[in-house]
């Protein structure tokens, strides 16, 4: 989860302003957390106490109203009967890797990334883009099995993973939706060689820099292990205390926990 949370922080400054190179700092002095990581962390919030994804994420959300959020996901927050707004953005995913983290087998996994992802984004792709990348970080955390991943994402949820960053990274625009997010940030991970390398591939696309980072950063800790105590530290420097709370009791409960051990 932290992982997930600092590659948001790490792709803040380029959403906007893409680069496409890998080679940048990796927390510039501009960077910052987003609705990314203030989503993730709400998410993880449910999961510790009664899995009511809706409540939490509106309640954590309303306490940090300018972090970046969309227009139709900002009316739903402050809305008085909050429904499901058919959306197949890329907000259902860059929110969902504590449930990744969390549960103990892959069927459980895509009950609960529907029953995250349907409290706004109730459209297919929507749903679609939240299971593949929790369950992206579930079997990089099970199987540490690039292959396994990359073979059983691809069959289950029809997603191309076996183009090459360096053939999508000439072409590849801002995109916000899952179908146009998702399989590029499973593919940084895919062609990585530790979580730094990973996070600077989702970077280095151009994109959607904050969410694809945190996609791919959220795999990549599965994968690789706990971050560096840098990357640690500076996460919890950027966050509020409360936000850093949640995600330390998370990652002490769940697999990872925030001293950069492991379980």
């Amino acid at each position: 989860m932290i992982g997930a949370i600092a590659g948001d922080i790490i792709g803040s400054v380029y959403e906007g302003r893409p680069v496409k190179t890998k080679d940048f700092p990796l927390f510039h002095p501009r960077c910052r957390y987003t609705d990314d990581s203030v989503l993730t962390v709400a998410v993880a919030k449910a999961i510790l106490e009664d899995r009511d994804y809706l409540k939490a994420v509106r309640e954590i959300a309303r306490k940090y109203p300018h972090a970046g959020y969309g227009g139709l996901f900002y009316r739903w927050l402050h809305s008085n009967d909050p429904r499901p707004y058919y959306s197949w953005g890329n907000g259902s995913a860059m929110r969902i890797s504590p449930v990744g983290f969390a549960f103990d087998t892959a069927d459980v996994i895509l009950m609960e990334a529907v029953r995250c992802a349907e409290i706004t984004h109730n459209h297919p792709e929507g749903v679609r883009g939240a299971q593949a990348t929790a369950l992206a970080v579930f079997l990089a955390r099970t199987t540490r099995d690039k292959h396994h991943i990359r073979v059983r994402v691809s069959e289950r949820f029809g997603y191309d993973l076996n183009r090459r960053l360096e053939d999508i990274r000439p072409f590849y625009r801002f995109d916000v939706s899952c179908q146009g997010t998702v399989p590029e940030a499973i593919i940084a991970f895919l062609e990585s060689d530790s979580y730094e390398d990973a996070v600077r591939n989702a970077v280095s696309l151009g994109g959607d820099s904050d969410t694809l980072a945190c996609i791919t950063g959220g795999i990549a800790e599965a994968y690789y292990g706990p971050v560096s105590p840098l990357i640690r530290d500076k996460v919890r420097e950027c966050l509020p205390g409360d936000l850093w709370d949640i995600t330390e009791r998370f990652c002490s409960r769940y697999g990872t926990d925030a001293s950069g051990s492991g379980t």
